[in-house]
């Protein structure tokens, strides 16, 4: 095939566009995704039509052998389908994450606990205190009031025996939330105190933005684990099915790393190159989703254990995620709308429990 013909779009089979891939094949309505295969472009430069399920989705780029499509509000997990010339091509399944809740204000992971029922902040500018700090979202998506009186809630984290913790960045302290929302000090003086994780010995890891991983035992003495590069905005912190804690904590550069901090205390760089990544979860094969962007590109991206990256889930203004029941997900996002929304995906991947 010429240059002209390529520019054209007639590489078309028997005169149908025909897909061979969709990558990543989840996103959530406004993410990106890039169909390819070939035939994909109608001749003389127009655009081909790209349907997700019963709903068009806009066409930001056009090729011969590519369509960047976006996914448009309404759609549903389904079948995306590319037309040109009145000719439609094969079908292949794009999995889209639905809302479940708005006008939020998570700033990393939701939390769920041994019910499902989901946990998300409304935190608020650093110093404002809002009229509800924690939402709980019920098993069938109603959203609750849950807990109040709290300065700036951040990160939440369930022990073995169904006890909430919060985090406050504001006055550094880590609260226990009794499941009537009353709370007591369990931890204090944990600094600008964001992300938080337990470990298999239940020992609870809280991450100081400024520079400082603290672990505090279940005698609830403290020690400080690990010292990192300080944070813009926030640590967060997950387990290894190995027992590793992995923590990530954007700065100003787009070239971020995740760490890896060893039993010891020892840290490392397990990745490097995301922009701005911040909540993570692992599924039980030990790859580790990181809400972050990869090459421009942002939504959920996964790190195998042998540290390859891959655009997972495509969307805009994710800060964290969850895995539910079902092989499903909990997406959290802090934006569009000014505030953020939680967002359910019929994923099919497992995820790692978090007390392993």
């Amino acid at each position: 095939m010429g240059i002209s013909d390529h520019l054209l779009g007639k590489k078309n089979v028997n005169g149908k566009p025909h897909i061979e891939a969709v990558a990543p094949a989840a996103a959530l309505p406004g993410g990106e995704v890039r169909i390819s295969g070939r035939g994909l472009r109608p001749a003389e430069l127009r655009r081909p039509r790209v349907q997700f399920g019963e709903v068009e989705g806009p066409v930001v780029i056009a090729a011969d052998d590519f369509v960047i499509a976006r996914v448009p509000e309404g759609a549903t997990s389904g079948p995306v389908v590319v037309s040109t010339n009145g000719a439609s091509s094969n079908a292949l399944e794009v999995k889209v994450a639905i809302p479940i809740a708005e006008n939020l204000h998570p700033v990393t992971n939701p939390a769920l606990d041994a019910e499902g029922n989901i946990y998300v902040t409304f935190s608020g500018p650093r110093g404002q205190k809002v009229p509800v700090a924690i939402y709980q979202i019920d098993t069938n998506y109603n959203v609750k009031p849950f807990l109040s009186e709290m300065m700036n809630a951040t990160a939440i984290a369930f022990d073995r025996e169904g006890q909430m913790y919060v985090s406050s960045r504001y006055d550094g302290t880590v609260y226990r939330v009794a499941s009537n929302g009353t709370m007591s000090a369990y931890a204090e003086s944990m600094g600008i105190a964001t992300g938080i994780a337990f470990d298999g010995e239940q020992n609870l890891y809280v991450g100081d933005r400024s520079g400082t991983i603290f672990k505090i035992d279940r005698q609830r003495q403290t020690f400080v684990f690990a010292t990192l590069e300080p944070s813009i905005s926030a640590y967060h912190l997950a387990f290894s099915p190995a027992g590793k804690l992995y923590v990530t904590g954007p700065t100003t550069s787009s070239f971020d790393s995740v760490y890896e901090v060893s039993p010891q205390g020892e840290v490392s760089i397990f990745y490097r190159g995301l922009g701005r990544p911040q909540g993570m979860a692992f599924d039980v094969e030990g790859n580790l989703y990181v809400a972050a962007s990869l090459g421009g590109r942002r939504g959920v991206v996964r790190l195998t254990p042998d540290r390859q990256a891959a655009l997972a889930v495509a969307g805009h203004g994710l800060v964290g995620l969850a895995f539910a029941p079902g092989r499903a997900a909990i997406l959290a996002t802090a934006y569009p709308n000014a505030t953020g929304a939680v967002f359910h995906l019929s994923w099919g991947v497992q995820g790692k429990s978090l007390l392993d």
